[in-house]
């Protein structure tokens, strides 16, 4: 997560400062290895959420590693205070910018996450929070789980980048350009853009389980990690407000769809997600106060999406639980 809050009209999200791959071939200098390298997240960080929701799914904990970050920030970024000794236990570092600043000592631009991080040398490879779900679904290949998900099927690549393209322009981008607009005009043209996405997918999804094909693509991980955020933070605090999304009833249905999957919902952390966006976004909710709601009980409600067919992980089977370290304390 890297946000441009600045007083521009229109909110811009900062491109990734750091797009190096890592590869099966090596190619670009950062080969595939197992232990190697370390997953910087905030479970806050819709983006983050991401590559967190493949790397469960693809069955990547015992292969990657994972560093959570502090949900509040500082004025150093990304912290790891809920670590031993406020560092973290791998890295070695207190904030994710030493990391950063290990790759490039002149970097003076944001901190983001998803940051992958080389084990060995403590460097920042990536920031690339766009192309990682993708990037572990083909490069990592030969370290998935048995019985993993194709999640980026090679026919449907097409068409999952077309769809995933104007979800993040006008939903997963479109949440924070309503948040983050500073004139009236850009608000409801954000606004304006976002529903109009929104209503669209719903039809779309209305005669269909997912977005792509008949099984969970990098389409869906996409469109869920703003839905599931949206009537705990997007709703209100961004004044996302036509609807709420459990007023919504297609998206509503298929969000509790993904949120029941293994490997989905598990990875979800409603706790860090409010008190992230209340507490830092000081110019939007300067008093800090976190809201006690939404009444989270209605995501374990059944949501008869098994009527449209198709099969969340196609040939492939359920993760397993999380591993213990990684859990999250039950908030519905």
């Amino acid at each position: 997560m890297g946000t441009d809050t600045s007083d521009k009209p229109e909110f811009k999200r900062s491109p990734s400062a750091f797009t190096d791959r890592i590869t099966a071939d090596g190619a670009e200098g950062w080969p595939v290895e197992p232990g190697r390298y370390r997953l910087v997240v905030s479970r806050a960080c819709p983006w983050a959420n991401r590559s967190m929701i493949a790397r469960r799914l693809l069955g990547l904990e015992s292969a990657i590693s994972l560093a959570v970050a502090d949900p509040i920030q500082d004025e150093r970024s990304w912290r790891f205070t809920l670590d031993p000794d406020g560092r973290d236990p791998v890295l070695g570092i207190r904030y994710l910018a030493e990391a950063y600043l290990a790759r490039d000592p002149d970097y003076t631009g944001g901190i983001s996450v998803p940051a992958i991080v080389d084990v060995p040398s403590g460097k920042l490879v990536t920031n690339d929070y766009l192309r990682l779900p993708a990037e572990f679904a083909t490069e990592w290949r030969a370290l998935h789980r048995e019985g993993a998900p194709d999640l980026y099927p090679e026919p449907l690549r097409d068409e999952i980048e077309e769809i995933s393209d104007v979800i993040f322009r006008d939903v997963n981008n479109g949440v924070y350009r309503c948040g983050f607009a500073r004139t009236q005009r850009t608000y409801e043209r954000a606004y304006t853009a976002l529903f109009t996405r929104l209503d669209a997918l719903s039809e779309h999804l209305a005669t269909r389980r997912y977005l792509v094909g008949d099984s969970i693509t990098v389409a869906d991980i996409a469109l869920f990690v703003t839905l599931v955020r949206f009537d705990a933070v997007y709703h209100g605090h961004f004044k996302c407000n036509r609807n709420k999304l459990t007023e919504m009833p297609v998206l509503w249905a298929y969000a509790r769809d993904l949120f029941q999957t293994p490997g989905i919902g598990d990875t979800v952390d409603f706790d860090h997600i409010k008190r992230h966006y209340y507490v830092v976004h000081h110019e939007i909710n300067p008093s800090g106060i976190v809201p006690l709601g939404p009444d989270l009980s209605g995501w374990l409600t059944p949501h008869g999406r098994e009527e449209l067919g198709g099969r969340p992980f196609g040939d492939g089977t359920p993760p397993g639980p999380p591993p213990e370290a990684e859990r999250i304390p039950a908030q519905l």
